[in-house]
């Protein structure tokens, strides 16, 4: 089947689950859209294992012809990014810089480590064929929250602007912290690669540095062609030039993509506001980059679920991942706790932060396209299933359960 066909398909089911979705089951697009996926997924398993029906084999091998990895991770993201940052004030992010820094660095550091650790020690339980730097690379995997699950849901459940900054600006950043861990230790288990912390931070600075600096110019000299437009065709065609073109560019000189469509996308949203588009130009740009996102998360939370074909699920994978869940998720309470009480005495925050930033923190199909992007080697099955297991919880049960998180809090501020 060739690609475009598989795309039509995908566009095709989508707008019918969505369109289901908005007229009876209510949910966020992107968990609406994961759980039918998943249930269409399941149910073709189910009927192929009683010989009723064989469509199992049809979908695994147009789920199997699509590079999850290549997709997301050098196509989808640059716009999901540029797309997020575009919507973040970034005079909130200021006055929350140092919790998003700490959440988004040390607190992706110290969750690596941490889950890495405790994944070693289930292995020797279950016996999962995983050393210890292949547990830290899961935990590179799982540690950084995903951009485009924490906007979707954000969106919907409408949190305060001062809660919304601190959940954006940390998924927005850490993701390239994760990366960046992720390309190292796979350097250093799969290429034999020799561990240098100096090599190490260097290759971090290349890439964090390097990709917000490129991030900057880019958005200060789209601002600088754009201001005396009054084409607002010509200023959307610039604005998807960065998050392609520029995106693709920036992966293949060294430095960190990701981050630079953030940086761009906080500038271009934010010198909007301030004028740098027309009017009509800022009406069209959120109204393009809302449908754009809105396309890409449909197709992409539709592989996410279908995804579940081409996994291959033990019992002691399966048992792995029913653990690892409420261990991460405890991992991300420690991690968040800690540096949101180290600002406790200098800022007052909303009630339960932490465990909406714990709760909130969702991950997705970035975990899932580090996992398949690993190479086929025996400790893969059990890294991209436990992987698979956590960010399918995370999109169903943490997703759908947020809202009443944050009105717990909205209420407890009122009484207070």
């Amino acid at each position: 089947m060739h690609s475009y066909t598989i795309f039509c398909l995908l566009i095709l089911f989508a707008s019918i689950i969505h369109y289901l979705n908005i007229k009876w089951l209510h949910l966020s697009s992107t968990i609406a859209i994961t759980a039918c996926t998943l249930i269409i997924a399941l149910l073709a398993m189910g009927l192929h294992a009683i010989h009723v029906l064989n469509i199992e084999q049809h979908l695994y091998s147009v789920i199997s012809a699509i590079n999850f990895h290549e997709i997301l991770l050098n196509g989808m993201l640059g716009p999901f990014l540029f797309a997020g940052a575009l919507t973040v004030n970034i005079q909130a992010l200021r006055e929350s810089k140092w919790e998003v820094a700490l959440l988004a660095f040390v607190s992706t550091l110290l969750s690596t480590f941490l889950v890495g650790l405790m994944l070693f020690a289930l292995n020797a339980l279950l016996n999962l064929n995983l050393s210890f730097l292949l547990c830290c690379l899961f935990g590179a995997i799982i540690s950084p929250t995903d951009p485009v699950a924490v906007l979707a849901i954000v969106s919907k459940i409408k949190a305060p602007e001062s809660l919304t900054v601190k959940i954006a600006g940390e998924s927005l950043f850490n993701d390239g912290v994760g990366l960046v861990l992720f390309v190292t230790l796979s350097e250093v288990i799969f290429h034999h690669g020799s561990f240098s912390i100096s090599h190490t931070v260097f290759f971090f600075l290349q890439q964090a540095i390097g990709g917000m600096a490129f991030g900057y110019l880019i958005a200060k000299f789209a601002c600088w062609i754009i201001k005396p437009l009054s084409n607002h065709q010509l200023e959307l065609l610039i604005t998807l030039c960065i998050a392609t073109s520029c995106y693709v560019f920036a992966q293949n000189i060294g430095i960190s993509g990701p981050l630079a469509m953030v940086v761009s996308g906080l500038m271009i949203g934010n010198k909007s506001r301030q004028g740098a588009l027309s009017p009509k130009g800022k009406q069209h740009l959120d109204i393009f980059w809302h449908v754009i996102d809105e396309i890409l998360n449909a197709i992409l939370f539709m592989l996410i679920g279908l995804e579940v074909l081409t996994i291959h699920f033990k019992p002691e994978f399966m048992l792995a991942g029913l653990l690892m869940i409420p261990i991460i998720l405890a991992i991300r309470f420690l991690t968040v706790a800690l540096p949101i009480a180290s600002m406790r005495k200098r800022k007052k925050y909303v009630p339960y932060i932490i465990s909406i930033l714990t709760w909130g923190g969702l991950r997705g199909g970035l975990a899932v396209a580090m996992a398949l992007s690993l190479p086929k080697v025996p400790p893969k099955p059990a890294i991209v299933a436990i992987t698979f297991m956590v960010v399918v919880f995370s999109i169903l049960v943490q997703g759908t359960t947020a809202g009443p998180v944050v009105a717990l809090s909205k209420q407890s501020q009122i009484e207070n």
